[in-house]
């Protein structure tokens, strides 16, 4: 339902998050390598056909110039996700933020902070679920799971 693509394996350490978090709400999702830089057809090809293969959401992540976002979101209509990536080829992770955040009127993509992969899919899941009663029942499960965990943790700082 949902599709995860990272310029490298590289970015797999950081995108691995969004993987991690969609299994624990229960939405599937496919992962795979695709750059806009060294593979762009392989790219053209996985934006058009995102929506016949079943996809509601794309989450991409990408380092450096951080072009595949965009690009893939020129190519869809689904909404898209974008996660800057701190690579090795990155002046501080702010060139792959820009790269991402900055796009032209008419090419939206959402953007989470540097290396936010874990909330490009809980935003991913949020997306899904307006349409999955089931999604929508595991995020509140979890968001309630995070207000315990918070009260739990104010409990020990004010018994300490």
């Amino acid at each position: 339902m949902v599709g995860i693509i990272m310029g490298s394996s590289s970015d797999l350490k950081v995108m691995q998050e969004a993987a991690d978090i969609l299994t624990e709400l229960g939405v599937s999702y496919e992962i795979d390598v695709v750059s806009a830089h060294r593979t762009p057809e392989k790219m053209v090809e996985y934006g058009k056909t995102a929506r016949q293969r079943g996809l509601k959401v794309v989450i991409a992540g990408a380092g450096g110039a951080a072009h595949l976002p965009g690009m893939v979101a020129s190519l869809t209509t689904l909404p898209v996700i974008g996660v800057p990536v701190k690579s090795s080829n990155s002046i501080d992770g702010w060139d792959s933020v820009l790269s991402i955040l900055q796009m032209p009127s008419g090419v939206p993509v959402a953007t989470v902070a540097l290396n936010g992969a874990r909330n490009a899919g809980i935003l991913a899941a949020q997306i899904v679920g307006t349409f999955d009663e089931k999604v929508a029942r595991q995020l509140q499960d979890y968001k309630e799971d995070m207000k315990l965990k918070v009260e739990k943790m104010s409990q020990e700082v004010k018994n300490s």
